[in-house]
């Protein structure tokens, strides 16, 4: 896990000293990423640089790394971030197909010497996180590639100057000025996060800053244009299960699971360091926790929780533990420490993230980071095998289905009238809406008529359609629940789960792995039908049937929880809700976002009036966000602790 920079000049300049300088400064802004060690290559075209932590063959593959076939030893260079969990089988097919060198023991060259036999088609059987920009000192080109799911990231930005890419904005943004990056504000990104929580790829807040999608790869000449294709689409697509018929077909399919998750995990345990897990009290992190003790009986887990009575997960998790036998290290975390940390994590972050579930995790990976340099955790899970409460709708909602349209219409106009929350309103209201209407994605902060009320520069076509239709276009025919899913892939997971796993544990120079996130484990999980992943009674039917040999009966099911955050009580009284007033009365972002209406919610909300939180939360990170990278009027104070490279 580390960071990279890659900077493709434009043809009219050489690379200049001052440049390859620039370049290693602005790296050195994710040093976090990779405090073990950093590295710069470069040539007339390209500048390199990169941040190491150290992970497997820690002697060697050293990076900017150089490789090639025997008649040109060092034609490729790679900056490389993420982990191949198949290396070692990649290594092997490579050596016995082709008559492969490598010079180390280390996953990079096993990416670079793919792509010489297999070009773009080794992407797809790389099975791992990664993003990567590697270099061909003869073709001069530069090829940038990310994972199939997205959890690693890679920003882009192109100019006068040239085209930079990074595993974060802010080395971008350091660049803007001699690269000459269009750093002004996205008002259409803007207004997305606002509706979403986050910012969906590929946009980010600053014009000039797109990111390369999840499975997609980048191709670029000196003086050419980014051409950007797609290696992998995932797609659910229900079979028959043809392993016989009856309870033991049905149990020859858990099995399946068990199994390919069993086969996840070990390659995730792959490290020349300290694997730990992440264990937050349901089902997926248990499940990833007790395969891992497999592999290591020493397995230390970590999880956190508040200091108010009902918002921490730390007694289920650690009877969980016990139940493992795992060794458990806890971490409560008090309001002052929530407040105080909040502009470091959106330093951090880049872009703002408005899920307060990332402040915990920025804590519990702090802890960890004392005792493991590598974490696995249970993401992934809800969107492949239909773990989210919401994926039921469908069943509730399928009477409306037999409905004329016009029927469908008018009982949504007749549900306008009656009171908010009155019993049945809201199901005459949801029956009335096409699945395209009514989803986009597992998070909405705010309604339309929210959405003017606190931004200024609202614009009505600026919807949540321009992130979904092309998504839900590809799903045309499938079952409603894998439609939903399919949508969480594209918008939920990578735009919020994954960047606050990737960025909060990066910011502790922590490396997460997330074993559910698996091509093989995604081929299994893609293949079940709709009675297996949802019931009226239950989600996840058939992970949890799969599971039930695995994990603790206490934990099977549970409902899902994830890691509660008391804002909606802490934005009523104390330090927190001292903040948020503080930040809006400094506040210079009144052109974007309408002071006065979000200081009317705080009061609302304070009174107990309303539930203003989770928009409160929305505006407030964005604020935070636009005072350090806009107005410069916040500097957060960044910790650097200082590892060991081994643990």
């Amino acid at each position: 896990m580390c960071g990279l920079l890659a900077l493709l000049c434009d043809p009219s300049e050489e690379v200049s000293p001052a440049l390859v300088e620039a370049v290693s400064g602005a790296s050195h802004l994710m040093r976090h990423r990779g405090p073990d060690e950093p590295g710069t290559w470069s040539d007339r075209d390209v500048v390199l640089g990169f941040n190491r932590l150290s992970i497997i063959d820690i002697a060697h593959s050293h990076q900017p790394l150089r490789w090639g076939p025997a008649e040109s030893p060092d034609r490729y260079v790679l900056v490389f971030n993420g982990e191949i969990y198949n290396y070692l089988e990649l290594r092997e097919a490579l050596r016995s197909e082709h008559g492969a060198q490598f010079h180390t023991d280390g996953d990079g060259e096993a990416i670079i010497a793919a792509y010489h036999h297999w070009g773009t088609a080794a992407l797809p059987r790389l099975r791992g996180m990664f993003a990567f920009a590697l270099w061909d000192t003869v073709e001069r080109e530069l090829l940038c590639a990310r994972d199939p799911f997205g959890i690693k990231p890679l920003f882009v930005a192109t100019g006068p100057g040239g085209t930079a890419v990074a595993s974060e904005k802010k080395c971008l943004t350091e660049l803007a000025e001699p690269l000459g990056f269009d750093m002004s504000l996205d008002e259409r990104a803007v207004q997305h996060y606002t509706v979403l929580q986050y910012v969906p790829e590929p946009e980010t807040l600053h014009r000039g800053v797109r990111r390369l999608e999840s499975g997609s790869y980048l191709r670029l000449r000196p003086g050419g244009t980014p051409e950007v294709s797609r290696y992998f689409t995932p797609r659910f697509a229900a079979v028959p299960f043809k392993a016989g018929s009856g309870p033991g077909g049905e149990q020859a399919r858990y099995d399946e699971i068990t199994a390919v998750l069993e086969d996840s995990v070990a390659k995730h345990m792959r490290a020349d360091v300290t694997v730990g897990a992440f264990l937050s009290g349901g089902i997926d992190s248990t499940a990833i926790a007790a395969l891992a003790m497999r592999h290591n009986p020493r397995l230390i887990t970590f999880t956190t929780g508040f200091e108010r009575e009902g918002f921490s997960e730390v007694d289920v998790a650690v009877a969980s533990a016990e139940a493992i036998g795992a060794r458990h290290v806890t971490k409560v975390v008090s309001q002052a420490e929530f407040v105080e940390a909040l502009p470091e994590i959106v330093w951090y972050l880049d872009e703002p993230v408005a899920d307060p579930a990332l402040v915990p995790l920025f804590f519990i990976a702090r802890e960890a980071r004392k005792h493991v340099k590598v974490v696995l955790s249970g993401e992934g899970a809800d969107e492949l095998f239909g773990g989210y409460t919401i994926y039921r709708e469908p069943l509730s909602l399928k009477p409306f289905n037999y409905l004329p349209r016009p029927v469908r219409r008018s009982l949504g106009r007749a549900s306008r009238p009656l009171p908010d929350g009155m019993r049945g309103k809201s199901l005459l209201h949801r029956g009335s809406l096409t699945l395209e209407e009514r989803y986009y994605g597992n998070a909405r902060s705010f309604s339309d008529a929210q959405l003017r009320a606190v931004l200024p520069g609202f614009r009505p076509e600026w919807t949540h359609t321009d992130v979904t239709a092309p998504i839900y276009a590809s799903s045309a025919g499938w079952d409603p629940v894998a439609r939903m899913q399919h949508i969480d892939l594209f918008t939920w997971l990578r735009g919020d789960i994954l960047v606050k796993a990737d960025k909060m544990t990066m910011a502790n120079s922590l490396e997460l792995r997330v074993p559910f996130l698996d091509p093989e484990v995604f081929a299994v999980a893609a293949r079940l039908p709709l009675d297996q992943k949802i019931t009226r009674a239950t989600t996840k039917f058939a992970l949890r049937r799969a599971l039930e040999s695995v994990i603790p009966p206490h934990v099977l099911n549970r409902p899902k929880l994830g890691f509660p955050v008391p804002i909606r009580h802490w934005l009523r009284a104390g330090e927190l809700l001292d903040w948020a007033y503080a930040t809006v009365a400094s506040s210079q972002a009144d052109g974007l976002v309408d002071l006065a209406a979000v200081r009317r919610m705080l009061d609302e909300h304070r009174d107990g009036t309303t539930d203003h939180s989770r928009r409160l939360w929305t505006v407030l990170i964005f604020m935070l966000w636009h005072a350090i990278f806009v107005e410069g009027s916040v500097t957060p104070r960044i910790s650097e602790p200082h590892y060991p490279v081994q643990l």
